[in-house]
Parts: C-alpha cells; sequence; structure tokens
C-alpha cells in the first residue's frame, strides 16, 4: 500500500449517470489509457536494476566489488570487477529498454486512435485515451469499438448493429446487436442524445465475456440490460454505417483489457538453475576460503613468525613491529584478512564475463532466428522475429504447446470441394475411364469467365459439373437453388462488388459456390430473396424460416414462385435421412457411400433435400406456426414440433463437402512436435464438433486413437464422475497393455527389444486416447478439487482440446500445467482472445494473422505461419539449447581449471593469498584469451544440420529430459576442471622445480612458473574447446589456432622490454627452455588423451541419436538431393475412416432467420440494381515444399558405392533397424530409440 497515494474502495457495483460528467467523476472510474509496458521514466533505473539483481550472480559481483574497495584485502584492481559489471547491467538496461519502448509505442499508437465524443452538445474528434465512463461515442462502419458501450441507436432499422468478434472469441462470424427500442429513437439527432440523461447500474468490471447484468432507469421506466445491449472493446463494426453507444468501461476495466493478463518477467529454467549452481559454487568457495583461513593462521603461527625479518607484518596486525599483541593475535588478523582476500581471488571460478557471454550468444541466436529465410512468409513480407532475446533456449525444451485454432491451425477459410447430385459424385478429375488424377499446379481449373459474378479465387478441378450445369439438368439446378436460396447470408456492396457477410464461414462457402456455378444470391427483404440464374433474375417469395439450432441439426426455407410452393432443407446426414420419402431408399445408399467417401478425405458434409408443399397444407401449418411463435410458455418445443410435421417426406437432392482450410504445413508440423515428444493442446473458443473436425484435420486426433473422450457435464458432480471414469478407463487399458506379450525384434546377435516406452527414458502419455472437454465443464475442471484430477487425465491423453473457453479460462490452463507438471510450456495465438495465455506461458509466440496484432505485441516471439514453429523449435530451439549447454559446461571447466591452480599454489606461498598468474593475465584470460572460441562455439555450432533436426525429431528428446546441463552435469565438468587444475599445476612444477635454462640461469622462479603454468592452461583449454565442437568451418579454425597464437604473440611482446614490466622477459625465457615445450607437449597430452579414448569408447559402442545422424549427414553430404518435377497441390485432406459428416451442422449457430423474417434489419427502401463485376479477391497461392527424399535410397547408393553394411527399413515407420556385418565385432542398438545407423569410427 503507498500512503501518499488514496486506495481506491473495492467495487461492487457500478453507477452512471448520462451527460453529466461531475456525478460520474465521484467515482474515480478508469479512464480509457492502457498501459502494457513495465517501466516509466521515472522508475526504469531502479525498477529495472531490482529485477537484474534477482541473479544471484549480479548481487554477487556487486558484493565483490565492494570487497575490492578495501585495500588491505585486495590484490587485485576493482576495475577487473566494475568495467564488466556496469558493461552486463548496462546492456540488459539497454535490451530492456528497447523492448519496454516499443511496448510503449505501440500502446500510444492504441491511446491515440481517434473516434467521435459528444462533448457540450457537439461532436468532437477525441483521442481514444481522453475518453472517459459516461461519455457517448459514434462509431462508424470497419472501426473498433473504443470501450465497452452500452449500444443507443443505429442506422439500420430497429438499431440492430453487426460486429464482429475476433479479437475476442477468435471467431470472425457476424454478431447481432439490438439497442432498446427506447433509446433507438434517439437516432443519430445530437441534440437529444447530448439530453440523454439516464441512469445506469451494473455489474463491476470483470473478465466475463458472455455475460453482462445491469439495468436502466429513464424517464421513470426501468429496463434490464443484458450482453445482446452491449458492444465490447476490441470489436470490429460490420455493414453498420454508424451507431452511438455509452461508455460503461473504459481502459483498464474493459473485457477485453481484463483477460489479457500481465506481463511477467521471464527466466530460462537455465537461468534459474544457474541460480542454485551459483549457489553451489559460492557454498564451495566459503569452504575453500575457511580452508585457506584456518591454514594461513596454522602456518603463520608456525612458520610465519620465524621469516617476519625478511616478510614483516603490516603495521595494524597486532604482533608486528608497529603494534604491540602475541603471535597468536596477529595470525588470527593476518588470517581474517587472508579470508576476504581469497573470495576475490577465488571469483574467477564465475567470472563476470560468464553473464557477458551468455547474453552475446542469446543476442547472436536471436539474429539467426531473425535472418532465417525459411520462417519468411513472403505473401505477407513478414520475417520470423525474436521479440527478447533472453528465452532461446528455452525453445529447445518445451514439453507442452496450447495452441489456439481459429487463425492459428487454420486460415479460418471454407472451399466448396465436392458434392454428390443424382447418384454421381463430383470433384476429382478422372481420365477417360472415370479414374481419379492427382491434382496439381498445372491442373486446370474450371472455366467459369462467363459468369461476371464468379470470384477469382475459386478453385474447382471438375468440368463435368459445369457442364451438367450448362445443360439444364433438372437435379443440378435444384442442388444449387436450394444452396442460393437455403440460407441467412446477408449480402452487400462494396465498391461496385457483391460481398457476402455470412454467421459461420460453413454457410458462406455454400452460398459463394452457388454463385460461382452460375447461382448468384443478389439480395433479400423481409419477404423476398432474388437470385439470378445464368443471367436471368428470379424474385421468390420468402414465406417461413426454419432455423438451426444444435438439437434440429437442420435449417429449412419454405419459398414461393409462380404458384409453386416448396421446401428447401439442408443439415446433417442423419437428421436429413430420418426425414425422406421412402422412395429415397436407392439415392440414400448411393449418397450414404459418396458422403463416406468425403468424409474419410476429411471433409465437412451435409445433405439437401426438398418437397412440393400445396396450398391448403400451407394454411393449415401457417396457423400452427403462428400460434407456437406467439406462445408464451415453451416457445421453443412448440417450434421444433411445428417444424417436425412440415419437414417430413422430403426428397433427397444431393450433399456437398467443404474444407475448412487449415494452413499449409499444419499436420506435418503437428505430427513432428508430437514424434518428438511434445504434447499439444488445442484452446479454442470455437464449438465442440468445430474443433474436433481441426483436430483430425491437422492429425492431432486419429483413427488409431482407442477412444476420444468428451467431458461436457454441467454441473461440478458430472464433470468429476465424467473424468474419473475416462482416467479409470485409460489405467485399465495400460493394466491389459502391460499383460501383453512383450514384441520382440530379432537383429544379428539376437538382442530383443522390449516395445514398451520405457526404454526410450520418457515419460510418454497415453498413446491411445483423446481428451474433448467443453468451456463450462472446464470451469468446474478447473476448481481446486478437481484441477489435480484434470491434470492427470490430461497428462493421460495425447491429444487435448478445449473448447468453447474464455481467454482466460486459456490462461488458467497453461498456468495449471506449469504449476502441476513444473514443465517448460509453450502458447501460440493469432488474437487478443489469446493474449493472456501467451503472458502465462513460459514463452509466448505470436502469428500475425488476420485477427490484429495484439497477440505479436504480447509475444516472445513472432512468425507468420503456424508451421513454422516446427523450425523455430526442433531447430533453433534444438540448437540454442545444445549451444548453450555446451557453453556452460565447457565455461565451468576452463574456469575452475584456471581458478584453483590458484590453490594448489596457495600449499607453496604460506597461503598468503599470492597469484599464481600474471594479475594482467588473471583479467584477461576470460575476455581474450579464452573467449572467442567458446562464443564461436555457441553461436554456430550444431550437431547436425537444420534438415536431419527436423527429419527425425527424436533428436529433440534431451532438451524434454533436460539431460544436457543440469547439477550431475555441472558436477561432472567441475570435478574435470579439478582434475584439470591439478595437472596444469604439478606437472609444470615438478618440471621447473629444479630447471635450468640451457644459458646456466634458473627456472624455479615465481614468474617462471606462472608464466608456464599460464600458457599452458591457454592451450590445453582452447584444445578442449576444439574437441567439443561438432562443426567446423574456416571461421571456427581461425578462433581456435588464431587464440593461441595471439596469446604467445602478445605475452612475448608484453614482457618485452619495451614495456618496462614487472615481468619483463619473463616469456622469452621461459619459451626459449625446452623444459616449457615438453611440459606443454606432456600436459595437453594427459589432459586429452583420456577424453579422446573415453569420447571414441562411447561413440563407438554407445553412439547417441545424434552420433548415428552426424555419420549418416557426413555419409550423405555428397549425394544430390532429386528433386520432383511435379509438385502437388498443397491439400489438408485426412484419410481416414472416421465419419465426419455433418460437421457443418455442429459448427453453424441459430441464425440470423428470426431476424430476417421479421424485417428487423431490412432497410424499407429499394434496393439498387447491383453491377455485375467480378468479385476483386486477394488470389490464396498455395506453396509447397519440395517431398523429401528417399533415406533408404540414399543409404543404398552409398552401399553400392561402399558395400559396407545392409539396411532394413520399414517403409512406413519413422525408425529403421540397422544391421551392420563387421569381422570382428557386431553393434546392435535398439530400433525405437535410434532412427538411423550406426557404423563403427
Amino acid at each position: 500500500m503507498q500512503f501518499w497515494k488514496k486506495d481506491k474502495p473495492i467495487e461492487l457495483e457500478r453507477h452512471i449517470r448520462g451527460s453529466d460528467p461531475e456525478y460520474n467523476l465521484q467515482f474515480q472510474y478508469a479512464n480509457n489509457y492502457i498501459c502494457t509496458s513495465k517501466y516509466s521514466v521515472v522508475s526504469f533505473v531502479p525498477k529495472n536494476l531490482l529485477e537484474q539483481f534477482q541473479r544471484i550472480a549480479n548481487f554477487y559481483f556487486l558484493c565483490l566489488l565492494i570487497l575490492q574497495l578495501i585495500p588491505a584485502i585486495s590484490s587485485l584492481t576493482p576495475l577487473t570487477t566494475v568495467i564488466p559489471l556496469v558493461v552486463v547491467l548496462g546492456v540488459s538496461a539497454v535490451k530492456d529498454a528497447v523492448d519496454d519502448f516499443q511496448r510503449h509505442r505501440n500502446d500510444a499508437l492504441v491511446n491515440n486512435r481517434k473516434s467521435w465524443v459528444l462533448r457540450d452538445g457537439k461532436l468532437m474528434e477525441e483521442r481514444w485515451h481522453k475518453v472517459v465512463v459516461g461519455d457517448i461515442i459514434k462509431m462508424e462502419t470497419n472501426q473498433f469499438v473504443a470501450a465497452d458501450l452500452l449500444l443507443l441507436s443505429t442506422s439500420e432499422p430497429h438499431s440492430l448493429c453487426y460486429i464482429e468478434t475476433a479479437e475476442l472469441d477468435g471467431e470472425t462470424n457476424l454478431k447481432v446487436r439490438q439497442a432498446i427500442p427506447e433509446t433507438a429513437e434517439l437516432g443519430d439527432d445530437i441534440s437529444q442524445l447530448s439530453r440523454f440523461d439516464a441512469e445506469i447500474k451494473c455489474e463491476a468490471p470483470n473478465n466475463n465475456l458472455s455475460k453482462f447484468e445491469g439495468t436502466m432507469t429513464w424517464r421513470g421506466q426501468k429496463y434490464s440490460l443484458d450482453n445482446e445491449k452491449i458492444l465490447l472493446r476490441g470489436c470490429v463494426l460490420r455493414n453498420t454505417q454508424w451507431c452511438f453507444g455509452l461508455v460503461i468501461f473504459a481502459g483498464k476495466d474493459t473485457k477485453l483489457m481484463m483477460n489479457s493478463g500481465r506481463t511477467v518477467f521471464k527466466r530460462t529454467h537455465i537461468d534459474r538453475l544457474m541460480n542454485l549452481i551459483i549457489i553451489g559454487i559460492f557454498i564451495l568457495l566459503l569452504v575453500m576460503c575457511l580452508t585457506m583461513t584456518v591454514s594461513c593462521g596454522i602456518w603463520e603461527t608456525l612458520v610465519g613468525t620465524k621469516f617476519t625479518v625478511y616478510l614483516p607484518w603490516e603495521s595494524f596486525v597486532p604482533g608486528s613491529a608497529d603494534k604491540p599483541g602475541n603471535v597468536t593475535e596477529g595470525a588470527t588478523t593476518i588470517s581474517l584478512l587472508v579470508f576476504f582476500s581469497y573470495i576475490i581471488i577465488f571469483n574467477t571460478v564465475v567470472p563476470i564475463s560468464l553473464y557477458v557471454s551468455v547474453e552475446m550468444i542469446r543476442l547472436a541466436n536471436s539474429f539467426l532466428i531473425n535472418w532465417d529465410n525459411r520462417m519468411y512468409y513472403e505473401k505477407t513480407n513478414t520475417p520470423a522475429k525474436a521479440r527478447t532475446t533472453t528465452l532461446n533456449e528455452e525453445l529447445g525444451q518445451i514439453e507442452y504447446i496450447f495452441s489456439d485454432k481459429t487463425g492459428t491451425l487454420t486460415q479460418n477459410i471454407m472451399t466448396f470441394n465436392k458434392c454428390s447430385i443424382d447418384g454421381k459424385s463430383y470433384g476429382d478429375v478422372v481420365d477417360e475411364y472415370g479414374n481419379p488424377l492427382d491434382i496439381t499446379e498445372q491442373t486446370a481449373r474450371v472455366d467459369l469467365s462467363n459468369n461476371p459474378y464468379a470470384e477469382e479465387n475459386f478453385e474447382f478441378y471438375d468440368q463435368r459439373l459445369l457442364d451438367a450445369v450448362q445443360s439444364n439438368n433438372p437435379l443440378v439446378h435444384e442442388f444449387f437453388r436450394i444452396l442460393a436460396l437455403c440460407h441467412t447470408v446477408m449480402p452487400e456492396v462494396t465498391d461496385g462488388v457483391l460481398e457476402y457477410q455470412a454467421q459461420s464461414p460453413d454457410e458462406g462457402a455454400l452460398v459463394s459456390a452457388a454463385r460461382n456455378f452460375g447461382f448468384v444470391f443478389k439480395s433479400r427483404t423481409p419477404h423476398t430473396i432474388t437470385i439470378e440464374v445464368n443471367g436471368k433474375e428470379e424474385v421468390y417469395d420468402l414465406l417461413c424460416i426454419l432455423d438451426f439450432n444444435n438439437v434440429r441439426k437442420r435449417m429449412s426455407v419454405i419459398v414461393r414462385k409462380d404458384g409453386k410452393m416448396q421446401l428447401m432443407c439442408k443439415g446433417a446426414d442423419n437428421v436429413i435421412f430420418e426425414r425422406l420419402d421412402k422412395k429415397c431408399a436407392e439415392s440414400k445408399e448411393i449418397i450414404t457411400h459418396h458422403l463416406n467417401e468425403f468424409a474419410n478425405d476429411g471433409l465437412r458434409t451435409l445433405c439437401l433435400a426438398s418437397k412440393d408443399i400445396s396450398e391448403d397444407f400451407w394454411n393449415v401449418w401457417k396457423v400452427k406456426h403462428h400460434e407456437a411463435s406467439t406462445a408464451m410458455e415453451d416457445r421453443d418445443e412448440k417450434l421444433s414440433q411445428v417444424y417436425e410435421e412440415i419437414e417430413q417426406d422430403m426428397f433427397l437432392v444431393g450433399s456437398t463437402a467443404i474444407e475448412d482450410k487449415l494452413q499449409d504445413g499444419v499436420p506435418e508440423a503437428i505430427a513432428n512436435l508430437a514424434a518428438a515428444g511434445i504434447k499439444i493442446w488445442v484452446l479454442t473458443g470455437d464449438k465442440q464438433e468445430t474443433a474436433i473436425n481441426i483436430g483430425y484435420s491437422c492429425r492431432l486426433l486419429t483413427d488409431e486413437m482407442e477412444e476420444t473422450f468428451i467431458v461436457d457435464g454441467e454441473t461440478a458432480p458430472e464433470v468429476k464422475k465424467q473424468m474419473s471414469d475416462y482416467l479409470r478407463a485409460i489405467k485399465d487399458h495400460k493394466a491389459e497393455r502391460q499383460n501383453e506379450e512383450r514384441v520382440h525384434i530379432a537383429n544379428g546377435g539376437g538382442v530383443s527389444f522390449d516395445g514398451s516406452t520405457a526404454d526410450l527414458n520418457v515419460d510418454m502419455p497415453g498413446v491411445d486416447f483423446a481428451l474433448v472437454i467443453n468451456g463450462h465443464s472446464l470451469y468446474h475442471a478447473l476448481s481446486a478439487e478437481q484441477e489435480n484430477l484434470l491434470v492427470e487425465l490430461g497428462c493421460s491423453c495425447k491429444a487435448i482440446i478445449c473448447c468453447r473457453v474464455t481467454p482466460l479460462q486459456k490462461a488458467l490452463v497453461v498456468d495449471l500445467i506449469k504449476k502441476s507438471k513444473n514443465s517448460i510450456t509453450l502458447s501460440i495465438g493469432d488474437g487478443a482472445n489469446d493474449v493472456s495465455m501467451i503472458k502465462t506461458a513460459h514463452i509466448g509466440v505470436g502469428i500475425s494473422g488476420q485477427e490484429g496484432m495484439q497477440a505479436v505485441l504480447a509475444s516472445d516471439y513472432s512468425i507468420a505461419q503456424f508451421r513454422y514453429l516446427e523450425r523455430l523449435l526442433l531447430v533453433h530451439g534444438r540448437w540454442s539449447y545444445f549451444r548453450m549447454c555446451k557453453f556452460l559446461k565447457y565455461f565451468f571447466y576452463k574456469n575452475f581449471a584456471f581458478t584453483l591452480c590458484h590453490l594448489w599454489f596457495a600449499f607453496f606461498c604460506g597461503f598468503s593469498a599470492q597469484t599464481l598468474y600474471d594479475p594482467y593475465f588473471v583479467s584477461f584470460y576470460n575476455v581474450f584469451y579464452t573467449s572467442i572460441p567458446v562464443l564461436v562455439l555457441a553461436c554456430f555450432d550444431q550437431d547436425v544440420n537444420d534438415y536431419y533436426s527436423l527429419r527425425y525429431p527424436k533428436l529433440y528428446t534431451p532438451g524434454l529430459l533436460d539431460s544436457m546441463f543440469n547439477k550431475k552435469v555441472f558436477a561432472f565438468s567441475a570435478g574435470e576442471g579439478i582434475i584439470t587444475s591439478l595437472v596444469l599445476f604439478f606437472i609444470p612444477y615438478f618440471a621447473f622445480k629444479y630447471g635450468v635454462h640451457y644459458d646456466g640461469t634458473d627456472l624455479t622462479d615465481h614468474q617462471s612458473l606462472g608464466c608456464a603454468v599460464a600458457s599452458t592452461l591457454v592451450v590445453a583449454v582452447n584444445l578442449r574447446c576444439a574437441m567439443d565442437m561438432t562443426y567446423w568451418t574456416a571461421f571456427h579454425h581461425v578462433a581456435i589456432w588464431g587464440s593461441i597464437i595471439y596469446y604467445f604473440c602478445f605475452i612475448t611482446a608484453m614482457y618485452a622490454s619495451s614495456f618496462n614490466y614487472t615481468y619483463e622477459g619473463v616469456a622469452y625465457q621461459v619459451f626459449s627452455s625446452a623444459q616449457f615445450w615438453f611440459t606443454l607437449l606432456l600436459t595437453c597430452t594427459v589432459l586429452l588423451l583420456p577424453i579422446i579414448a573415453y569420447r571414441f569408447y562411447y561413440i563407438d559402442v554407445h553412439p547417441t541419436l545424434s552420433d548415428r545422424i552426424r555419420l549418416k549427414q557426413r555419409l550423405t553430404k555428397s549425394k544430390s538431393r532429386s528433386k520432383d518435377l511435379h509438385i502437388r497441390r498443397a491439400s489438408t485432406l485426412r484419410r481416414s475412416t472416421r465419419s465426419l459428416r455433418s460437421g457443418y451442422a455442429f459448427a453453424h449457430q441459430e441464425g440470423f432467420g428470426e431476424l430476417i423474417t421479421s424485417g428487423l434489419n431490412m432497410r424499407q427502401r429499394v434496393e439498387k440494381s447491383e453491377q455485375k463485376n467480378s468479385v476483386e479477391l486477394t488470389k490464396v497461392k498455395k506453396i509447397d515444399t519440395p517431398p523429401l527424399p528417399d533415406y533408404k535410397d540414399l543409404y543404398q547408393e552409398n552401399n553400392n558405392s561402399n558395400g559396407a553394411s545392409n539396411v532394413s527399413v520399414g517403409e512406413n515407420s519413422t525408425t529403421a533397424v540397422v544391421i551392420e556385418n563387421h569381422q570382428h565385432l557386431d553393434h546392435h542398438h535398439d530400433p525405437d530409440r535410434h532412427v538411423v545407423f550406426c557404423e563403427k569410427l
């Protein structure tokens, strides 16, 4: 609590009065200013420093700097710590400032948008951030809604308006809002609007997007307010010229911002591990310093006092010549000072350069992401972008991906692909014998140039259907008339171009298909529908619309033309088949066959039927319909009964099949990510069946799964029972599998393989189940009592789809997995409704799609297409993790080896904190002598190239297991460094102990020993770095050998007489002696030969998957890759046996039928005749990637040339079992763990 700022009371209910800003001001409601940035000009320095000193290492170096400022205990200048620390803090601060400045700019763009605001009886153009609660705002078509508004009046009849809510729930279909009739009378009369003085009481700000409760009191009357009268911030006004609204919630109180979550400071798993390691190293440092302190006290007491004539104690030490005291007091004082001196000397175990290097490595890897042309989307000129530089290696450890659906997995574009009419299936290209042909880029589309209303982007390849239309086939004409008449689509003409606004993309695709084949829906009134058939206009009387709902799963219209009355119906195949005339048995059987074929291709299907209605039957039925529609009780049930009566004995006309178009490469990307061991959860605001259909299309769900569980309980007990039953079923199934016979795969040596996943050492989920859970059920499942059950059930399934979820629920699911599984999570989305989960996950990825840039602005990484996520994780993420782990292992090794030489030297210098090395060498070791090789290693090294990284996703497994750098790996690196320091110190020590130069001079002085150890250290650690490199270029050679040569040149020049340095002549004396070169050769051999032998043994006998693929990469490097000249058209069709029929019916929702027939949404004016212009739409060009080469063929080529081994590859498997024939020894390996082959190195 800030005592200088008055706390705002908790808001329980909101009170607003129109045209009374003074009244509204007293409640201190938030204005419309939004802020997503973390810092301000005033708070930047303290807040940023506070965040940076959360790193224990930074705080440790600050304490070290304070110690170095005390001359009595420091043998090193403070500049060795001040300059690096300031650089580290400065670079990080600049990077954070740039990131936050970008957020400020984005906030400014939003806050400075302009809207028309009613002030003092006049409409004034005002910036968004100046809008306050109680203002009346005028919005115009295609504008974003500035705040949460109460709709007062619109340009449309009966004050209807249409909005698109893609920023809120990801849905691009239009929704309808309607003002209260009494306020609708205000129209656009500014004088009346400025006098609007209603008093509104409503709920306090909350994040519930689907609910609003309030009342309005005006002119003595009280009116109920609900969500149908509210326009939320982030919506876009469509098909409405203007509307007026009263601001209810503004700025941070709007429902959009309440669902956005807060910006959090993200750190990687390795950062958190580093903090623990730093604590451990500091404890080790204290132990060493305490050991040195005790040893110093003993040595000074027993030995040091006898040499005070040559080594006098400092004047402030008791027992010295200048200060009285006994030996014990003096020794104690000296040992205490030595404690702090050794803290300074041993601090190089974790030098500040470590963090400078880490930041440089992360920056370099971020540039590699930004510069990757294979993640550049040419169509929108959008490259991939690393919006943060601190999380790269985390991309290599992702265990859970949480993805939005609409706009992320799909393009939200429906295409009319196939149909069945009169027993014939249309849509496939066939040869002269009727056999289907593959559709390629060279396949000609149906020529629709004679149709002035045809859309340029419409693709259909079967000429037979157009021929049937042109030959006036009556059933084909009936089929397309139903598509053109039976719907609730709204037409509009924009710039002379006829466009459709549909409630669902499905319905829009069907009406557009009829349009392209010459049956053009042109206009409608409450009582008529006008279409144009092959240039001739036809006007139908619209008698009734029997609208769709989730129970009926169908919709019908009753139309009349030229005295003929007809019912036209479309819907799910099962509900249509139940209502067909008995004479349709034969056609029903044929269409069922076609429907199964369509469903196997993953298409969404529905059936069309019609019947003639007599005038007498209509008159009787119309009375029943009127009674049901005006009933005050059970209206919906009574209407359903009336609808059921007329929708009987229909005749089957045909069926349609449309494709919910996935983004290119989505199925392949999801399959590869799943093969890598990553669990994928889809969190979407869409309806259940839509989400399930997309799940099958993108291969998240497959027919091989044992069962797909659906949790749709309405109450907490129901949800708990469903989840418990499903979890029990999974456990029973696993128990049965464990009792099955072990699977043996025999190879040359008779080694067997247990088919269980345990051999992979990966915590694999159940591979046979999927889970689908609805938003209302998820509300109960996320409660404290059931969340553990949800986690256990979800993690037991291979695929999880959460549908109808709110933005906040998305974030809660992500947070639940983060906390429960302690796993690295990634969220990916493209709209404002995904911002909350993007911020919650360890890593957020935004897709720059069609739903604005909010997701990108809140993300850590941005890409243009979902398929690029595969490359971002399996290539850049894996490389970054691989490089960072190698860097840290090597860095700790070389600094333990460097620093602990001081420890061994302490036993020979009386524990006096005398440094073994030249003080400048201590400063330059991590900056000049050994920095370039390790930076090159950490920025450019790769075990296998990007192609093989994608080809073999199991390479990603080490990141999931956190096996490349952990506490155990650190301990091994530290242990290797300790052993190296022993060898580095004692071999030169004993070699130089009695060493004599060729001219007879002595080599046993401290400076010569220090120079010899330092030189050997530089050569040994750089050669050790070279051994860690798996990717060599000329630049790598320059870095390794150049660093060694640079050291010898620099040290020779620095120790020359021209600099008059205290080490003058030492380098020449040491380097010109045979003892040094023999010592250098012996030491490097002792250090490196065991490493070479160890690695040779393990690569030869226990090769990892990476070792095997690296060998394959070398063998196939010179082989040219064949390219397919005929590139197939990219398709998202799914081949399966599951019936996806009638996915359309589930994906649709209750339409505009009641509005259309009531005339509420129709202007009472004569429509101008539409110009017959072609629709100007952007053509979506499909981009295909060439097929991967057949590695069986590649390896066979290698066999033909070398004749070395035999390969057996499963044709449909991702694994290969390799049997090698060697004269002396056969090596056999687990084929499920290692997918390529092994050759003896």
